[in-house]
């Protein structure tokens, strides 16, 4: 049975049989003093190198599609230069997942 870091989207989903159950999402936090962000082109297609200059974990990279499911329906392919998404603050985050 595989262990899954804190910060991994699948930290939360349960296991059988070396298998994974559906997936148990993780809450991302939402707060009126979040950032707006146009992705740049440097972080085109790239959500972990976004992931890792704001939070300092690449494997954060699935956060922006949680923290804005209206707009990233793809973790890569939507995550286009010029879409603008909404960021969680590196605090309220790792408090959440808690880190």
């Amino acid at each position: 049975m595989a262990n899954y870091s804190i910060t991994s989207p699948y930290f939360n989903t349960s296991q059988f049989n070396n298998e994974l159950s559906i997936l148990s999402g993780r809450a991302v936090p939402h707060e009126n003093d979040d950032q707006s962000y146009t992705i740049a082109k440097e972080f085109e297609f790239r959500p972990d190198l976004l992931a890792y200059d704001l939070y300092g974990d690449a494997g954060l990279w699935w956060v922006f599609t949680n923290r804005n499911p209206d707009i990233i329906k793809d973790p890569i392919f939507d995550f286009k230069a010029g879409t603008i998404i909404r960021l969680s603050k590196k605090s309220s985050l790792l408090k959440a997942l808690g880190v």
